[in-house]
Formats: structure tokens, C-alpha cells, sequence
């Protein structure tokens, strides 16, 4: 489990199913965020929002999304995740 400064968990699962590989993170509490990163063109993904809902915030824009949503975060693209409910579990699968 991932501890953040302010003390909120965040808990991240990598997996390989085949060649598909990703990370699936959980939420536990509203606010926990999975900070601002970029990923490359080895690493960039799509994510699934499982349960729950975020904010996702990035240069210059921000959106919320809900259980169900499956959207593409491109390479070199910052992103940065914060969970709107409890319990929220997202799935990011690499592209590559």
C-alpha cells in the first residue's frame, strides 16, 4: 500500500493477464489522490473507472468521471487522479 504525505491510503495492484498489463488502484477514502504524473509511449494507458468516481485533473483541464468510463490517457499527457467517493477502484491498462 501506497502512503501519501498526507496520510491517505492508496492501494496499487500491477497484473499480467497474457501480454495485457496494467495496475488496478484503490481508493479507500475520498481525497486520496494518485499525484500528477506523464507516462511515455511504453507506458501510456487507458483507464477504467470500476466503481466509484474521480477528478481527474491535467494541464490546463479537469473532469470528472464515473463508474464506467473508460477513457485514454495519451503519452507524455499529465494526469493526476482524486477520488470523489469511497472505495473508488480504477484500472489502467498500458497501451503497449
Amino acid at each position: 500500500m501506497l502512503m501519501q504525505e498526507n496520510q491517505m491510503s492508496l492501494a496499487s495492484i500491477p497484473f499480467t493477464v497474457g501480454n495485457i498489463t496494467g495496475t488496478i488502484y484503490d481508493f479507500e477514502v475520498v481525497g486520496d489522490v494518485l499525484p500528477n504524473h506523464v507516462h511515455d509511449d511504453s507506458t501510456a494507458h487507458i483507464t477504467i473507472v470500476a466503481r466509484g468516481s474521480i477528478k481527474v485533473t491535467g494541464d490546463g483541464w479537469q473532469q470528472n468521471w464515473e463508474a464506467g468510463r473508460v477513457a485514454e490517457i495519451k503519452s507524455f499527457q499529465s494526469h493526476e487522479f482524486e477520488a470523489l467517493e469511497n472505495n473508488t477502484r480504477v484500472i489502467n491498462i498500458r497501451k503497449n
